[in-house]
């Protein structure tokens, strides 16, 4: 009777919280001028009692006491609860649609923070967003363009070619019969997104006093920056010529161009290209593509974005990347460019060094730059995050020591008994680094998909542009001309050490007299 009466009061206290939580963020949006109206009240209803529900299901059925935590009963009955907390939170999700969705694909990627039953229960979302019906697309182009779709495309193809969190692609033919992608928002996302981040606010609140061990107000704060750019497809549009110059030299690197006349802030006019996506690997093999070029170029280009020229394309789910077949060769072609990460040079110079420490097996070094980036002394969690490799692996020589499936599954295993420590990385680090560990999580995840780990292609470029990164700050300091060659002379001579090392492990061919010429030129960068 008395544990009855124990868990009634928590019910009420919980269920206080939330009302308290729901009725406090409804005054703050109307004190700030926000137009809450009925559908606002509804998806803040539904969030909290969302909240409401899981948090009442993981108190009164896992943390009873009842069962012993080191037993195998405890073990299945914390899957289950995950598993209903997950589905729950995807049901609230599909239900709020636009920044929910978002967010859920952001938890759906944290492999190295949240139980797997999250992870793979909200991964759904990368692939099956909601869709906005066909008359609510023609209707944004009607406000946006004030005229009708019609007049400005000759077709437009109702059912969608991809649809995700905030927007989904038609595929079209203009006037002049070019054929076009036109991404249009869902109607409603850019007003429903400032009830949304006011909601979650208030409910990762709550979800700290469920969970005090975990710290989630990182994602808000991400929400609050991150998508309001996204909803500015003009700024994507942007972001894709940038992009685009930025790696003209990339060949094998596609990017859309933007049809600026047709294009608006709710609506984007690209070329329409096509091709595989990159994790379709029977798509792969029945065109003869490289599994092991395709890991290799990705982890060119991103290792170039972070550690070079420090502009990250931060949501790359294998929905954004498509694969086809030129010249005998694999081209990459990158879509979606709403959410790009600007690092500082201070930034990537750190980071770089950090990587080189984790690749050297340094653990002072390792702690000097972890500390640099905020974490202080959970420096050896942080450097496993970045790595998605183990301590006991790291210490014996990560470039020695190939992938394998089953340091994934140890390393998963560990992961539960630390999440409250890796969430209190989260709140230290350096902000710059939370897109980076989200960008590394879906590469790894794509290399994982492919069986491409074992060859270390991605090392290889990430280590190639580690030293570029280094040695660029060493080259901004100099004072002479001769100095400034005796630094390229040393980049130089560290990026053949590199390769020969990489030999010596039999991950790759090695060309030595390519490598030598190199020397004398600037083209090693590409070798």
């Amino acid at each position: 009777m008395l544990r009855t009466s124990i868990m009634s009061r928590r019910r009420l206290v919980t269920l206080a919280a939330t009302g308290a939580a729901v009725i406090g963020t409804l005054a703050s949006l109307r004190a700030n001028e926000y137009d809450v109206g009925a559908i606002g009240v509804v998806r803040l209803t539904r969030a909290a009692l969302t909240v409401f529900q899981i948090g009442t299901h993981y108190k009164t059925k896992l943390y009873s006491g009842k069962l012993d935590k080191e037993s195998p009963e405890y073990a299945k009955l914390k899957s289950e609860v995950h598993l209903y907390g997950a589905q729950k939170l995807l049901d609230l999700c599909c239900a709020n649609k636009g920044v929910y969705i978002k967010v859920g694909q952001h938890i759906g990627a944290l492999d190295y923070l949240l139980p797997a039953e999250y992870v793979k229960t909200l991964r759904i979302l990368h692939s099956s967003a909601p869709q906005s019906s066909f008359p609510d697309i023609l209707t944004v182009i009607k406000e946006d363009f004030k005229k009708d779709a019609y007049e400005i495309f000759k077709s437009i193809e109702s059912v969608p070619l991809g649809t995700a969190s905030l927007a989904q692609v038609h595929k079209a033919v203009l006037l002049d019969g070019r054929s076009v992608a036109v991404k249009v928002q869902h109607r409603a996302v850019k007003s429903n997104s400032y009830v949304d981040i006011k909601t979650m606010a208030a409910l990762v609140k709550i979800t700290s006093w469920v969970f005090p061990d975990f710290k989630f107000d990182w994602i808000v704060d991400e929400s609050k920056k991150n998508i309001p750019q996204e909803l500015d497809f003009t700024l994507e549009g942007r972001n894709a010529e940038k992009v685009k110059s930025l790696f003209k030299d990339f060949h094998w690197l596609k990017v859309p161009s933007i049809f600026w006349e047709f294009s608006s802030s709710r609506v984007l006019t690209m070329e329409f290209l096509e091709g595989g996506h990159v994790n379709d690997v029977d798509y792969l093999r029945a065109h003869n593509v490289n599994l092991y070029e395709v890991s290799g170029k990705l982890g060119r280009l991103y290792s170039r974005m972070i550690f070079v020229d420090g502009f990250v394309h931060s949501d790359p789910h294998p929905g954004n990347i498509l694969i086809r077949k030129r010249d005998h060769e694999a081209e990459i072609v990158l879509l979606d460019h709403g959410l790009y990460a600007t690092l500082s040079d201070q930034f990537r110079w750190e980071y770089a060094k950090l990587w080189l420490a984790i690749l050297n097996g340094d653990r002072i070094q390792m702690r000097k730059y972890a500390e640099t980036l905020g974490v202080g002394d959970l420096y050896g969690l942080l450097v496993c995050m970045v790595s998605g490799r183990s301590w006991d692996t790291i210490m014996a020589g990560i470039q020695k020591t190939k992938f394998t499936d089953s340091e994934r599954e140890a390393f998963q295993e560990e992961l539960p008994n630390v999440l409250p420590q890796i969430s209190e990385v989260l709140e230290r680090v350096n902000r710059q680094m939370l897109l980076v560990l989200k960008t590394n999580d879906l590469m790894r995840g794509i290399e994982h998909t492919l069986k491409t780990q074992a060859r270390m292609s991605a090392f290889i470029e990430m280590s190639k542009c580690c030293v570029h990164s280094v040695y660029d700050e060493k080259q901004k300091s100099c004072k002479t001309s001769l100095s400034r060659w005796l630094v390229s002379l040393e980049r130089q001579w560290s990026l053949v050490r590199l390769s020969v090392y990489y030999v010596y492990l039999g991950v790759i061919n090695f060309d030595l007299h390519k490598s030598v010429e190199a020397l004398w030129t600037n083209e090693f960068y590409s070798f």
